[in-house]
């Protein structure tokens, strides 16, 4: 097929359409101004989107001071009786606006809501350890008889916020409950 082959197809064709040059070109010229209108509106739309600009952030977000929020409350609970006759002491905890977490130092205590630790001391022996999670304090090897720990909700500055005791009396184990020996094994704790 030459040149004037396809040309002469080409006319046929628009005029098989009802149209000739100046009405295709004019068609065509009316589409390509649709379409930069179009494309001239969803840049300003999106220009008027991202112009909106990203929150300021030299400023603290809007929450609660922490001199504002409640104090914490600390919730413990007695030691669990069958593992205490046992000698294990198993106390469980829960803590009211307070997060219990290993997160320590001044940056820490500003956040909100507030985090902190326990502060865990036995008998008041002279030592404390921080417990740093939402689990259970687990004590073992206390000799029989009376004790106290006391629990302490402390910040991450290591400042108490509250504080209570938990007494308990750790049984004498009973002669059943020592190991035994026998000739074919060996001592079973």
């Amino acid at each position: 097929m030459g040149d004037s082959d396809f040309e002469e197809a080409l006319d046929s064709t628009w005029f098989d359409l009802g149209l000739n040059e100046t009405t295709w070109e004019k068609n065509t010229m009316s589409l390509a101004l649709g379409n930069l209108s179009s494309l001239a509106w969803g840049v300003f739309f999106c220009t008027v989107a991202f112009g909106q600009g990203s929150a300021d952030t030299n400023h603290p977000p809007a929450i609660l001071p922490l001199e504002s929020e409640t104090v914490p409350t600390l919730i413990a609970y007695p030691p669990l009786a069958e593992p205490l006759a046992r000698g294990v002491v198993i106390i469980q905890y829960r803590t009211q606006h307070a997060r219990i977490m290993p997160v320590f130092g001044k940056a820490a205590a500003d956040v909100s809501p507030r985090l902190g630790h326990l502060h865990v001391t036995i008998d008041d022996w002279n030592g404390t350890w921080a417990h740093t999670s939402e689990d259970p304090i687990i004590l073992v090897g206390l000799k029989p008889g009376t004790h106290k720990v006391l629990l302490e909700v402390a910040d991450p500055t290591h400042k108490v916020l509250t504080s209570t005791i938990v007494s308990f009396t750790v049984p004498e184990k009973k002669p059943t409950d020592a190991p035994h020996v026998n000739d074919t094994h060996p001592v079973k704790p």
